[in-house]
Parts: C-alpha cells; sequence; structure tokens
C-alpha cells in the first residue's frame, strides 16, 4: 500500500531535533505507528510497542530497569505507552540525566489518550514533553494536494472563478481512518465493530473507573442526534439513565479518546454591549464513525435527509478545520448573540486577526447565510479579516464586503 503524506510529519521531526521527548497522541487506528515508521527512513530508532503482552508486563513490573536498558544513541519510539504509567517517572529521570550528559538518546511516545488530560500521566513530564495531535486523513492529505489551508484562508487574495465539481460523498468516505480509507475491500460497519469494541474493552477500562463501558455506545448514540448543537448536559443524562457526575466522566472519555470534540464558543469584550452564548458545541472527530453510530449510510442522508446530511456536512468542515487548525496554532471557535444571531466558526490567530466561517449544505446560494458573518464583522472591526460562506456549489463569488462564498473543495484544491 502507497504511503500517504501526513500533514503533521513536518512538526514531529522538528519537535525530534529540538526537544528530548515528544508525545504523539490521537485516536486508535489514525495512523500513529505507520507515520513513525516512515520516520525510520531517516532517523535512526528503536520501535516498540506496549500492545505486545511481553513488553508491558516487563515496563509494569520493573519500569526503571526498562527505561535504563532502552538504547541511548537513538531515537525510542514506544506505541500505546498510556498502557504502562508506571515509566512515567522514570522517563522523567532519564531526561534529566540525558540534558546533564548530552546524550543523543530521545523518546518520541504515542498513544490513544490525551495525556494532558489525565494528569496523574502527564504530571510526571510537564516542561519535558512537547504533544501533537494526529487526525485521521484530512482531505488536503487524502488527495494529496499539499494545500496550507490556514494560510490560504488567512491571507491568499480571492476572485470570482469556478472549481471543479466533486462528489461530495466520496471525499467524505475518504477523509476518515487510512485503514478504510486506503481499502476499499473492507466492510465499514465491520471494521467500526471491531474499532468500538476495542476502545470499550481496553480504553475504557484502562483510561477511567467507569463501571458501565457499555453506556458509552448510549452516549455516543445520543451526541449523534445533536452533533454541531449546543449540548444540554443534565437532559443527556437523564437520556442516557445515569447520573451527572458518571455523565461526566463519560463525556470526558469520549473527548479524550478523540472519538468526539468540542468547540468552545467565542466571547469578546464589544462596544454594542452584545452578550453570547456561553456553551460549547460537539462534533465527531470522523463522519464515517459519526454515520456508523447513527446507523445510517452517508448517501442515504445525501438523499433522502436533507436535514441530517447537513448537519453531518457541517461536521465534516468542523472536523476539516481542526487537522489544520491544531497544527498551525490557531483558535477554533463558533459565534452565537442571545438574540439568535450566529456563525458555526470563528478561527483567530496569533495576531488576533479574525475569520468567520458558515456552512451550507446547499448549491445555490441566499443573502441571508451572510447574516451571522456581518454581525461577526460588525462586532470585531478591524480584527475581522474575511468571511466565508462553504457550500455545495462551484462558483466562487463576493456577496458583502470582505465575505465569499467558496465551494467545499476550495479547503484543498
Amino acid at each position: 500500500m502507497k504511503y500517504i503524506y501526513r500533514n503533521l510529519t513536518k512538526d514531529i521531526k522538528d519537535n525530534i531535533k529540538t526537544r528530548p521527548l515528544t508525545y504523539l497522541n490521537g485516536g486508535r487506528q489514525v495512523g500513529k505507528s505507520t507515520l513513525c515508521s516512515n520516520l525510520s527512513e531517516h532517523i535512526k530508532m528503536n520501535q516498540i510497542t506496549f500492545d505486545s503482552p511481553i513488553l508491558l508486563a516487563a515496563a509494569k513490573s520493573d519500569p526503571a530497569t526498562f527505561i535504563e536498558n532502552l538504547p541511548n544513541d537513538v531515537l525510542n519510539v514506544i506505541d500505546e505507552v498510556q498502557l504502562a504509567p508506571e515509566i512515567f517517572p522514570y522517563l522523567k529521570m532519564q531526561v534529566d540525566k540525558n540534558r546533564l550528559n548530552d546524550s543523543k538518546q530521545k523518546f518520541l511516545l504515542t498513544g490513544s489518550a490525551n495525556l494532558m488530560a489525565l494528569p496523574t500521566l502527564s504530571d510526571a513530564l510537564v516542561g519535558r514533553m512537547s504533544v501533537l495531535t494526529l487526525y485521521p486523513f484530512s482531505a488536503s492529505e487524502f488527495y494529496q494536494t499539499n494545500v496550507f489551508l490556514i494560510d490560504k484562508l488567512f491571507n491568499v487574495p480571492l476572485k470570482i472563478q469556478t472549481l471543479k465539481n466533486i462528489n461530495i460523498i466520496d471525499v467524505i468516505k475518504n477523509c476518515t481512518y487510512p485503514e478504510i480509507a486506503t481499502n476499499v475491500s473492507i466492510d465499514r460497519t465491520k471494521w467500526f465493530d471491531n474499532y468500538l469494541t476495542t476502545i470499550l474493552n481496553r480504553d475504557v477500562k484502562s483510561l477511567s473507573d467507569l463501571k458501565k463501558p457499555e453506556l458509552m455506545v448510549a452516549l455516543l448514540s445520543v451526541l449523534s442526534m445533536r452533533a454541531g448543537g449546543l449540548l444540554n448536559n443534565t437532559s443527556i443524562a437523564n437520556e442516557i439513565g445515569v447520573d451527572y457526575k458518571t455523565y461526566e466522566k463519560m463525556l470526558a472519555f469520549a473527548i479524550n479518546s478523540f472519538m468526539v470534540f468540542n468547540v468552545k464558543p467565542w466571547a469578546k469584550p464589544n462596544k454594542l454591549n452584545i452578550r453570547f452564548v456561553k456553551s460549547p458545541k460537539f462534533y465527531f472527530t470522523d463522519c464515517n464513525f459519526l454515520s456508523y453510530i447513527m446507523k445510517r449510510d452517508i448517501e442515504q442522508l445525501y438523499e433522502d435527509d436533507k436535514k441530517s446530511f447537513g448537519n453531518l456536512f457541517e461536521n465534516f468542515v468542523a472536523s476539516e478545520l481542526l487537522k489544520q487548525a491544531k497544527i498551525n496554532n490557531i483558535e477554533l471557535s463558533h459565534f452565537r448573540t442571545q438574540s439568535g444571531k450566529e456563525t458555526d466558526f470563528v478561527m483567530e490567530n496569533s495576531k488576533g486577526e479574525i475569520i468567520g466561517i458558515e456552512v451550507k449544505s446547499s448549491k445555490t446560494l441566499d443573502k441571508k447565510f451572510t447574516s451571522g458573518l456581518i454581525e461577526l464583522q460588525k462586532i470585531c472591526g478591524d480584527t475581522f479579516k474575511r468571511g466565508f460562506v462553504i457550500y455545495l456549489g462551484n462558483e466562487i463569488l463576493p456577496l458583502s464586503n470582505d465575505i465569499w462564498a467558496v465551494p467545499i473543495n476550495y479547503l484543498w484544491e
């Protein structure tokens, strides 16, 4: 199978050169091990995995000896490191010793959990570890277009033009986990059955104290019906049939294992005395997993259920923006006022410049699509750089001052 270059590769190489320890996290099956193996063509490394029961047992039973006996002149890659938290204090001591000895030994850890949300694991390595996150394929990765989306949205001049027609169903199906994106013969339902079973049987038990892992399926089902919406946490807890404390643990696990993510609300002081909604919105990291949880085919949604497809299409754009924002240190949020004006996404760079993005699963344009963007523009003033309406048509067109309609494939072509 041909290796598909991942946009995070340069960041990983830069971190390896400058930091003693790098943690690459991301959901199961996003390609962390494959990416690390590909680095071996350029970097001398020793790659081990705690998916091996023998290695895991050795690390857990005598973590000090395990760390001390790793090669000291190479990059040591340890996969699924969250399964052996016992090694973390000894990694800290080894990193500190290497600094004193000017050793060439470095570490690249990978894991299927967000360590920064697990203080008992991360505290030992604060200040010594840089953290990067790998997601399922983005469109620019799968189609190998090498488009730097953030620079394009903020800086590339726009002009009226027509882009080629695309099959959005194929695009969404390709922007997923590498194994199913590159092998059309795989039964996706069975693949996701196995994927979810592994998470419930291994990760829930090892990374949380939830007594009934099977309730995670109920939570995911409820969240799938609300993707892109503001969550009423109390209502969801009641619907699942758990107390609020248990619900919080379940939701935290869903986020920390990269099945879902939240988009925080955007709020800034303003002279217009406008009040903002302060609740986050939730999305699924992968739209194919979302459709699996919904028990609906993406093509069926497109043909027969325009409202649900609209929600899935917004989720797709959210995941595409997330993959690029994380690499480029862009703040991703959503904008909604108490009076009902809203914009699906706000992106803010390190200069404080802001762009707004509205998503519409329509092939035609309507002037009302810009109302939320115009409100955001009014509030932001000079810091508002551009607004975009992303839609399913193929024309790039100006809609208002600094607000443009762009086809979805503008994001990667």
